[in-house]
């Protein structure tokens, strides 16, 4: 056998050593053994797991999950784009780090993170439970996070994998009608945005990003080519979504709202914005966008509360319901592909079906007559 036993005394009384080389060739040992054949089927499994390439060396496994933290957001965090960098970030800052970023990581269970999903999921008396979307996230930060100590050897798999996670509970769409949103635009100091976001199904930040260089007044479209976030107090820009541009259709009543917005401006302006800036996302709680749906709601009774981004979805709606097919609203909306369009807009194409019944019912009337 590849390596020695030695007994020795403690005050607890005899002990065993086991000395062995690690595959790099340097000399290492495991002591605290009470018995002799504990050292034995110790060594057995260094000089296995050796011969067969698993050895994790185990002062290498020490390491906290805090390094290999610091290393994903060098490494992989500054790939995405940045508003998922902020989310992912704040992910790690919240719910990973303070948990685990002072464990070793070979020290790490797969009981252990289920346990902890769970209590993310369901709440503590100290913490409430997390929506189903930010526990999943925070799931896939830290199996990110131990990727990189597996890719080093350190862990044999990683245990933040293969775990059952919440569900993610999609909220119905909320669509306005054409009514609704003259409505929420008269009513609002932001007329020409609210009509441009509840037509053109763009999305805040693509809307922000948007310049008079990207107008084609010509051809009656609009090149959506970038997306701006606020990340940290800085406006930060990318690419859309889906990482492509798209051209989208502009109807004739945006028009000239739009040619007064960047009339005499240089083609960098912010159509929305000030000639360097974009315009600022509303805020949640209070904003000029929530004051226009409190006064729609005071007015009408059955107005949604709504978002701006369910505009977008009102967009979607208002095309299908005049006559747009699925390939053209996903070109609209910019989604990667129609299947992503039909399951995000199921309901809107229910009418496909019957429609669908009674086309088929008609052709076999007429060839059969």
């Amino acid at each position: 056998m590849a390596g020695s036993i030695t007994p020795y005394e403690t005050s607890a009384g005899k002990r065993y050593r086991v000395r062995y080389r690690k595959p790099n060739g340097a000399q290492t040992d495991k002591r605290g053994f009470k018995t002799k054949r504990d050292a034995e089927l110790y060594l057995s499994s260094v000089t296995v797991s050796k011969a067969t390439g698993a050895y994790r060396d185990p002062l290498e496994g020490k390491q906290l999950v805090s390094v290999f933290g610091e290393r994903w957001k060098t490494g992989h965090l500054t790939s995405l784009k940045p508003s998922s960098q902020l989310t992912m970030e704040t992910a790690y800052r919240l719910h990973v780090e303070p948990v685990w970023g002072s464990r070793q990581v070979a020290s790490i269970r797969p009981s252990e993170v289920s346990a902890w999903i769970g209590k993310l999921t369901t709440g503590s008396e100290s913490r409430k439970a997390l929506a189903a979307q930010t526990v999943r996230r925070a799931a896939f930060v830290l199996s990110l996070v131990l990727d990189y100590a597996v890719q080093d050897g350190l862990m044999p798999a990683n245990p933040a994998r293969g775990h059952r996670l919440p569900a993610k509970r999609r909220k119905p769409n909320v669509y306005l009608t054409h009514q609704q949103v003259e409505r929420l635009a008269t009513l609002s100091e932001k007329p020409d945005l609210i009509r441009f976001l509840a037509y053109t199904g763009l999305r805040w930040g693509e809307t922000a990003a948007l310049q008079r260089r990207h107008l084609d007044f010509k051809r009656s479209r609009i090149r959506v080519e970038s997306n701006v976030v606020m990340v940290k107090g800085e406006f930060k820009t990318g690419t859309p979504k889906s990482g492509e541009s798209r051209t989208v259709p502009v109807s004739d009543f945006l028009e000239l709202p739009l040619r007064r917005l960047v009339r005499g401006r240089p083609e960098t302006a912010y159509v929305f914005g000030s000639d360097t800036t974009p315009p600022m996302r509303p805020a949640a709680d209070y904003s000029w966008f929530v004051t226009a749906v409190k006064l729609a709601m005071a007015e009408d009774p059955e107005f949604p509360r709504i978002t701006p981004h369910d505009l977008r979805h009102t967009a979607a709606s208002l095309a299908v319901a005049a006559g747009a097919n699925v390939k053209a609203v996903q070109r609209m909306l910019g989604h990667t592909s129609a299947a992503m369009t039909l399951d995000v807009y199921a309901d809107l194409f229910e009418d496909d079906l019957d429609a669908v019944a009674v086309s088929l019912s008609k052709a076999r009337t007429a060839a059969l007559a």
